[in-house]
């Protein structure tokens, strides 16, 4: 569980540096992050809200690594328990989705980000809250 524990906490970092990158004005891979309908992004994320994201995915890199791979210096017991449950259970309800915009039964088809969220995203997703999930459960 040590090794998944690292692979996973690496990936939710990577994904957290990709925000903080966003915050300072990268544009790379924005198209395909945001859905869209007729070619215009639902919303516009703001550079806090983006923020938030990165310290989550930080924070959610941090509860994995504690949890199957160092020894806890942020999260007691109980909470690393309880957070790797709702962790998993985040990324599993992320990669089913809402039933229109994203996810694995997403009802809009022909976006960007819709063929990169039924490509990479869910899997992503569902990868990430399994693995979270078999983690919390041998800890």
């Amino acid at each position: 569980m040590e090794i998944l524990s690292w692979a996973i906490g690496v990936i939710l970092f990577i994904l957290s540096a990709l925000h903080i990158y966003w915050i300072f004005g990268g544009r790379w891979g924005t198209t395909a992050a945001i859905p869209s309908s007729g070619g215009k992004p639902l919303f516009r994320p703001s550079a806090m809200s983006t923020g938030v994201v990165a310290l989550l995915l930080a924070l959610a890199a941090w509860l994995v690594l504690e949890l199957g791979a160092i020894k806890p210096v942020l999260f007691s017991g109980a909470l690393l328990r309880i957070g790797g449950w709702l962790l998993g259970a985040v990324f599993i309800l992320r990669s089913i989705g809402d039933f229109r915009w994203v996810g694995f039964f997403k009802k809009t088809k022909g976006t960007v980000f819709a063929r990169m969220d039924s490509l990479f995203f869910s899997p992503l997703c569902l990868i990430l809250g399994v693995s979270i999930l078999l983690i919390a459960v041998w800890r």
